[in-house]
Order: structure tokens, then C-alpha cells, then sequence
């Protein structure tokens, strides 16, 4: 791309695939103006589509004379409108909608043949990984006929339909309680390769690709089980588990011949790599790494999976929720004898997501300063099935905050760290539950808060249309549900608030707007507790800027280090803060 051009949509705000090859052309979303631009051998990017109009998640024709894509079309004001959308990659124009009955759609995916188009849609107030379906209907030109519901619905979730050269139909669904592959042939549905185990995750962005197929009676799928992946290549009717040296995948793809996978994957010492896999012998060889690990493999904490008993669930029946350990870890020096670590709780966003074992920079940058840091993977997480991912249906603000209390007590009673000196982290739905814990325990010492909600109900009003009825499934419904949101809402109940708190915020973002981090800040600095804000021009929903990335955690250390009590070792700049005790 030429240095003027960043490849990137803003479809859900989360975004995704972004770019799409038809024929000799590459379609792509230009991030500054959402705008589809075309690229031809020899010449310089092209726009296709006009503006106010955003596209994502791009299938080609076999041909490619068509590329189908999900449209956000936000030019009427108010919410805007998701269709499945054609366009004819020579002649610039907006696109014939096929399909907008749905409130959300995804993955558009013709067939070989290009007879029929698949694809994926649902409704308000479902998210994709609560229930979906996936239908199939007849192209006719520019629209659609014999439209009919292959999978899913309200209570089963189904993703990524991909077809087969033999005409079959594949695609994941979580009907047995766990994301698996599943085939329609004949109308008739039946299970590829069922196990106890995820294939996939839950569709923040679009486009994912959790599986690829072959095309010589194979696929080739990332298995997660318990938040760590493997590979896997399945020959369509038996799961065979290929192990390779890494824990954590991207989306998978083929090229060529199709006899090599190719993923982004990620290892617990080294940085992510794309890697090509060989699918007759299961050996792999590295293609690029973005640099050499800034982190010799002396300094790098190893994750230690943890399973601690956690809070009852409804009918009283024992729990346990899962967590990653990290301690400290740096050869060049060594606690005072019988000190235990400081503790930094770890809570992940979505809060439908997980954690995985992989080397995160972010992580080691306090193992390698003498902290412990635990990684939850509170009930609601994904990568363990539909029941543990439901444990948060109305329950958000209760299990995931039991569950990180439950992490720290777990880890104090076995005496691997300090109690008096816990700290808990999160950003996004991980910030939620950090307000949570200041507002409604005692068991932390401070908190860093990265754009998390402190009032359910303004973000229930304020955010963007892909998320503006999770709360429905995860608090309670509103206006009915007031009282509920009210209550789990921090910024009502700061009255035992004994905690410091440190916050960071994205001045565009559209996800949690900085009105929420403003108003919790000026909230626990009205209540007379240690405070600091920054937040930052130019960013979204999610930090991108190299200097802003650093200045942030610099920012969390000097902070950490002035209301704990210690000096960091690293000559790192202040930052205000309020109400902090001579």
C-alpha cells in the first residue's frame, strides 16, 4: 500500500477482515474515510465505494466478477443498517443489497458453483456467540431467492460457513455445548469431528478464521481447549491433533497447492510468527517474525494453569473457575528473604473472550519488576465451552468479580503473594469489573482501569449498535431492568470505596466514550481516595500508538509505585495525582 493508505474497517467498530482478492484486483477499506478501494497491477489504488458507507468481511466469486460483503450503512443517521451486499469490482458504486432482514450480518460466502450464497445473521438483543443463523439462498443475479435456515437460532450459535468444491456446506456450531465443525449436504446437517473442545471463538470482528478446508477431504482447524490451542487436521470424519511448540492461533489460511496451512501463531516465550505448516508430516517452518523478542528467555515468566473453587453457582452445586499464574521472574535479582510478591489480577475484555498462555510483553513488563500477575478466565470466558461461557447471562458484575476474588484468595492462602498488596488491572468489559471490585470489596489495594464502564445504564445509551443490547443478556433488560443496572453499576456505589484508582481513556472512543472514565474519576476524587486520569487524542476503543502504549504503563508504575510505597527502578516520568497523602 502506498504510505497514505491504512488497511482497516470500522464495521461494529471492531472491524476485521479488511481486504479481499477478486481475480487480478484487491479490494480494501481505507481507514480515514471507510471508503473500498480497488487495486490494479500498475496502478495506484482506486476508489470503488462512495462515502458514509462502511464494508468488511469480503468473499469473491469464483470469477471474481462480484465480491460479496457486509455493509454498515450509516448515512440515515440513528442506528445504522447491516446488509449483505454485491459489488462489481470495474465500476464503482455502492453495491446491490442481496439481504437486509437481520439486524446483523456476516460472513457472505458464495459456492463454487456460484449458484448459491451463504452467510450468517442475527437480531437484537443476540450477540453472535449466544444464537445466530446461518442461511443459504439461491443467487439470481443482484438478489436472492429460496432463502432458507440451514443452523442455529436464538439458542445455538453458529459461525464461519465455508464451502467444499464437492458442493457440501460447512461451518461451526455450539449445539453440543461446544463450537465444532459441522457439514450440510442434502439438507441434511451432521457433525464433522465432535469433541469436547472449541473450534473457534466468539465473533468480535468479522471474518475470522478459525478452520480451513482443504479441498482434498481435510481441514485444517485451531482447537482450543482450556484457553490453549493446538492444531488440528481433520480428515472429516476422525479428529486428528497435530501438537506444535505454540498455544495460541490466528486465522488460518491455504495457499497454492494446498498442501501447506498457514496461521498467525503465538508461543509462551517468543513473539507471534506466520508460520507454514505442513499438512502431510505436521512439521513447521517460520516465515516472518515482526522482530526478534525483545525479552531473553531467562527473563520470561511461564504461564501455570491454575483451578480454584469460586463462588456456587444458582443451585448451590460447587464451582471452580480457571485462571494463567505468572510469578516474578528476572535472574539479575532477588526479593528480600521471606518477602512474598505483590499480586496483579489480570481481567481480559469481551468480557466474551479469554486469555491465552502467549509471551504478552505487557505481562512480563511486571514479572521482570518482582510482581506475581494472575490471568483470569472468569465464568463467561470462551474456550470452554457454552456452559462456562453462560455463567455471566444476567450475571455480569457478580460471577467474573467472585472469580477474581476467589483468584486472590486462592493464591494467598497457598502463600505465593502478598494480600495486603494486590492490585487489579483490566481495560474495556476487564475495566467494568475492576470498578467493581473497588466499589463493592476490599480486597485490593488499587486499581488500573483501562475505558472500563462504571454506569451500565449511559453505556446501555451511548454505545455503538453491535454492542447497544448485550447488556440485555448479560445485566437485564432496560427499562425493566433499572434497578438491576443500578446496582451493579460502580459509579452508584462508591460510599465504601477504599481503594486507589488509576485510569486511562481514548478520547474517540465509540465503545466505552470517555464520559464514563471522567465520571468515575470525579467520582473517587470527590470521595477523597488516590486518582489519576490521562487520556489520550487520536486513539480508539483499544490503544494502538507505540508512545501512548508506553507512556501508559510507565504512567500504572509510578502510580503503583507512589500509593504502594516503593520506587521503581526505571526513571519514569510523574504524573498527577490526587488526593495522595504526603
Amino acid at each position: 500500500m502506498p504510505p497514505d493508505f491504512i488497511v482497516r474497517t470500522r464495521v461494529h467498530e471492531y472491524g476485521g477482515l479488511a481486504f479481499v482478492q477478486a481475480g487480478e484486483r484487491l479490494l480494501f477499506s481505507n481507514d480515514a474515510d471507510q471508503r473500498v478501494y480497488v487495486v490494479e497491477p500498475g496502478r495506484p489504488p482506486q476508489p470503488l465505494t462512495p462515502a458514509g458507507l462502511r464494508y468488511a468481511d469480503g468473499a469473491a466469486s469464483p470469477d471474481g466478477a462480484r465480491v460479496f460483503f457486509v455493509r454498515e450503512d450509516r448515512r440515515a443517521g440513528g442506528e445504522p443498517r447491516n446488509e449483505v451486499v454485491a459489488i462489481d469490482p470495474s465500476e464503482a458504486g455502492e453495491g446491490a443489497v442481496l439481504y437486509g432482514g437481520s439486524d446483523f450480518v456476516a460472513f457472505p460466502r458464495p459456492s463454487p458453483d456460484w449458484r448459491y450464497l451463504a452467510f450468517i445473521a442475527w437480531n437484537h438483543p443476540q450477540m453472535p456467540w449466544d444464537g445466530a443463523t446461518l442461511y443459504v439462498a439461491r443467487l439470481d443475479g443482484d438478489s436472492l431467492s429460496e432463502l432458507r435456515a440451514v443452523a442455529g437460532g436464538v439458542d445455538e450459535s453458529v459461525l464461519e460457513p465455508c464451502w467444499d468444491a464437492d458442493g457440501a456446506l460447512y461451518f461451526l456450531s455450539d449445539r453440543s455445548g461446544w463450537w465444532n465443525l459441522y457439514r450440510w449436504r442434502d439438507g441434511i446437517v451432521a457433525p464433522v469431528a465432535p469433541m469436547a473442545a472449541e473450534v473457534g471463538g466468539p465473533l468480535w470482528q468479522l471474518g475470522q478464521s478459525s478452520y480451513v478446508l482443504t479441498g482434498d477431504g481435510h481441514a485444517v482447524a485451531r482447537v482450543c481447549r482450556q484457553a490453549r490451542d493446538q492444531l488440528a487436521l481433520i480428515d472429516l470424519a476422525h479428529g486428528i491433533v497435530t501438537p506444535l511448540p505454540y498455544v495460541a492461533y490466528g486465522s488460518i489460511g491455504m495457499l497454492g497447492a494446498r498442501t501447506a496451512g498457514y496461521a498467525v501463531a503465538a508461543a509462551e516465550d517468543d513473539l507471534p510468527a506466520l508460520i507454514a505448516i505442513d499438512l502431510a508430516t505436521g512439521a513447521h517452518r517460520v516465515i516472518r517474525r515482526p522482530s526478534a523478542s525483545p525479552l531473553p528467555p531467562a527473563y520470561v515468566s511461564r504461564a501455570e494453569k491454575i483451578e480454584f473453587p469460586t463462588a456456587p453457582g444458582p443451585d448451590g452445586a460447587p464451582r471452580t473457575a480457571h485462571a494463567f499464574f505468572y510469578p516474578p521472574r528476572n535472574p539479575d535479582d532477588a526479593a528480600p528473604e521471606g518477602e512474598r510478591p505483590p499480586l496483579m489480577v489480570v481481567l481480559h475484555g469481551g468480557p466474551t473472550g479469554h486469555s491465552s498462555p502467549t509471551l504478552n510483553l505487557n505481562r512480563q513488563f511486571w514479572t521482570t519488576r518482582g510482581w506475581a500477575l494472575v490471568d483470569v478466565n472468569y465464568g463467561g470466558s470462551s474456550g470452554f465451552g457454552r456452559d462456562y461461557r453462560q455463567r455471566l447471562r444476567g450475571q455480569w458484575g457478580v460471577v467474573d468479580l467472585a472469580d477474581a476474588v476467589a483468584a486472590v484468595r486462592h493464591l494467598v492462602a497457598s502463600g505465593r503473594v502478598d494480600g495486603r498488596r494486590v492490585v487489579i488491572r483490566g481495560g474495556s468489559a476487564g475495566g467494568y469489573t475492576v470498578l467493581c471490585a473497588l466499589a463493592f470489596t476490599d480486597a485490593f489495594a488499587a486499581g488500573v482501569n483501562y475505558y472500563g464502564i462504571a454506569d451500565l445504564e449511559a453505556i446501555a445509551a451511548d454505545t455503538h449498535k453491535f454492542e447497544s443490547r448485550y447488556l440485555d443478556s448479560l445485566v437485564a433488560p432496560l427499562p425493566q431492568g433499572r434497578e438491576v443496572s443500578r446496582a451493579r453499576s460502580p459509579i452508584h456505589h462508591l460510599q465504601r470505596l477504599n481503594a486507589a484508582l488509576i485510569a486511562f481513556q481514548a478520547a474517540e472512543d465509540n465503545a466505552v466514550p470517555p464520559a464514563q472514565s471522567r465520571a468515575i474519576v470525579a467520582a473517587v476524587r470527590a470521595r477523597g481516595q488516590p486518582v489519576a486520569y490521562l487520556e489520550f487524542e487520536g486513539e480508539q476503543h483499544g490503544f494502538r500508538r507505540a508512545a501512548n502504549i508506553r507512556r501508559a504503563l510507565e504512567a500504572e508504575l509510578y502510580f503503583l509505585g507512589r500509593v504502594l510505597g516503593f520506587r521503581p527502578a526505571d526513571a519514569v516520568a510523574p504524573i498527577p495525582i490526587d488526593n495522595l497523602p504526603p
